[in-house]
């Protein structure tokens, strides 16, 4: 007998949440330690098998680089692994013995994780560790392009963490994912919060549930490379970053903004490291290729080489070539190299001054990437001072690959494949979201100070007493030579009860 394929992916949603469900609730009476060698055997089992997944996720979706997937693998198991592994996430997790307030740590229960096409390996390691390591159980909707490699993430992190102790069914998924399935999924009566990594339009989904929800927007990142930057080390930086997995992470620089007084030396940098300089009519071509609608971009491109987009738009270009350049002078959504490009495309941007940069950089992000990530390439820290300070952005980062520096590969940010955009973006967070995200906090509270509670009707009195004592003061004064010291001390305790009880 034949089921409607949308159906049987509701009911598979409906009994991993229901799996999920029980077993974290017998999650809920373990302890640190026992969470933390869960979580450590999940990461270890996900690290050990990063090469054969980047090459089922490469095999799968058609998009990036093994080489650079297996490294996003390793981020996302063994250096989240590291980045929380000391951090108290169950129970008594802080006490100011000296105030008399313990913070208390509690799980949201279970989590529904979203994961991209993207990077569908890496992020279901990621949000599978951080969801353990908090005390929830997790039930994953992959993308349909990326569905079996996701799933074979999950089992082999769901694996590692039965044998290791945690019960079955704490990681879920659903096999074979539709978007009824997912929509369902985030409004599931037993979901407590949702991780939401992909689209705009799914982010904005997941905001809409009704459910606590972590998203993220997208990162349409300009890279400055002020007057200066030592150009050869910032341009070999750009181009590794711009084409690592052929530019599938969301915080990898999408616009080149170049000081008019270096500019030449950075073309020439440019070339050196394999970048093809489109001609005005090449640019038309791949403007077509780019973008088929106002502000939308062609998914065909997206975590492609160079050479093949170039094929696709009719250009030829050398073998070799790792990178395609377009000079560009204008920001919107009708102009298509100005929009974020998963892909290894860039426009360049000339600024004759530094406002001008400034001004320049910040229409790019208010065009799709407010709230995420910002390049910068200086050796002036006055720069990094101004620009930090005038970008809307929750990330800045400085003299280094912003794609794989965002997540913590390069920077001592905290690893992480869910980047914040904070209230510029939309988002409830500008951190790199992590276990600390994934748990609540009640607190216990002692009384530590008496307070005297006024009786009704008493302050109008207390007034007038206070008052009638300050005219007999007074008077007294009048009548001698010096005031009673009882009479000021009386006063004066008299006001300071008044001044408190109000």
């Amino acid at each position: 007998m034949n089921f409607d394929k949308d159906l049987q992916a509701i009911q598979e949603m409906r009994n991993a949440v229901q799996r999920a469900k029980e077993a974290q609730e017998k999650l809920m009476a373990f302890s640190q330690e026992k969470i933390d060698s869960i979580v450590e055997a999940v990461a270890i089992a996900a690290y050990n098998h990063s090469k054969k997944l980047a090459k089922m996720a490469v095999e799968e979706t058609g998009m990036g680089v093994v080489e650079h997937k297996v490294l996003k693998n390793q981020v996302g198991s063994m250096d989240v692994f590291h980045s929380i592994k000391g951090e108290k996430t169950i129970g008594v997790i802080h006490e100011d013995k000296v105030n008399k307030v313990k913070d208390i740590a509690y799980p949201y229960g279970v989590i529904a994780a979203i994961i991209p096409t993207t990077n569908p390996t890496s992020t279901a390691m990621f949000k599978t560790l951080i969801a353990l390591k908090a005390g929830n159980g997790i039930v994953v909707s992959p993308h349909p392009r990326a569905k079996r490699c996701t799933v074979e993430t999950l089992k082999i992190c769901s694996k590692a963490a039965v044998e290791a102790g945690a019960p079955e069914g704490i990681i879920g998924w659903i096999t074979e994912p539709s978007l009824e399935a997912t929509n369902q999924l985030m409004k599931h009566r037993d979901v407590n919060l949702i991780l939401a990594t992909g689209g705009s339009g799914l982010v904005k989904a997941a905001y809409s549930s009704g459910k606590p929800a972590y998203g993220v927007g997208p990162g349409n990142v300009p890279v400055y490379i002020e007057k200066t930057a030592n150009v050869k080390n910032a341009v070999k930086m750009i181009v590794d970053s711009k084409t690592f997995d052929n530019g599938t992470i969301c915080a990898t620089e999408q616009s080149i903004v170049v000081d008019q007084s270096i500019k030449q030396s950075v073309i020439n940098e440019l070339k050196n490291n394999g970048a093809y300089f489109l001609n005005e009519e090449e640019k038309k071509k791949m403007e077509a290729i780019i973008s088929p609608g106002k502000g939308v971009i062609n998914p065909e491109i997206v975590g492609q080489p160079a050479a093949k987009i170039a094929e696709m738009a009719g250009v030829s270009v050398p073998s070799n070539t790792r990178l395609l350049i377009a000079e560009e002078d204008r920001v919107g959504k009708e102009v298509p190299f100005s929009l974020e490009k998963l892909a290894p495309i860039f426009a360049l941007y000339t600024a004759n001054t530094q406002e001008e940069a400034l001004d320049r950089c910040q229409e790019l992000l208010n065009l799709g990437g407010r709230g995420h990530t910002y390049s910068l390439h200086t050796n002036d820290d006055k720069v990094v001072d101004k620009f930090g300070k005038a970008m809307p952005v929750s990330r800045v980062l400085v003299n280094t690959l912003s794609s794989i520096g965002s997540v913590g590969a390069t920077t001592a940010l905290i690893p992480s494949m869910t980047l914040g955009c904070g209230a510029y973006g939309g988002n409830i967070s500008s951190d790199n979201i992590t276990a600390r995200h994934l748990y609540n906090v009640k607190k216990i509270a002692y009384g530590i100070k008496n307070v005297q509670v006024p009786q009704p009707g008493n302050a109008a009195e207390d007034n007038d007493t206070i008052e009638n004592r300050v005219k007999e003061a007074i008077i007294d004064s009048n009548r001698s030579d010096s005031i009673s010291m009882d009479k000021i001390e009386q006063i004066v305790k008299q006001v300071l009860k008044e001044y408190q009880n109000q």
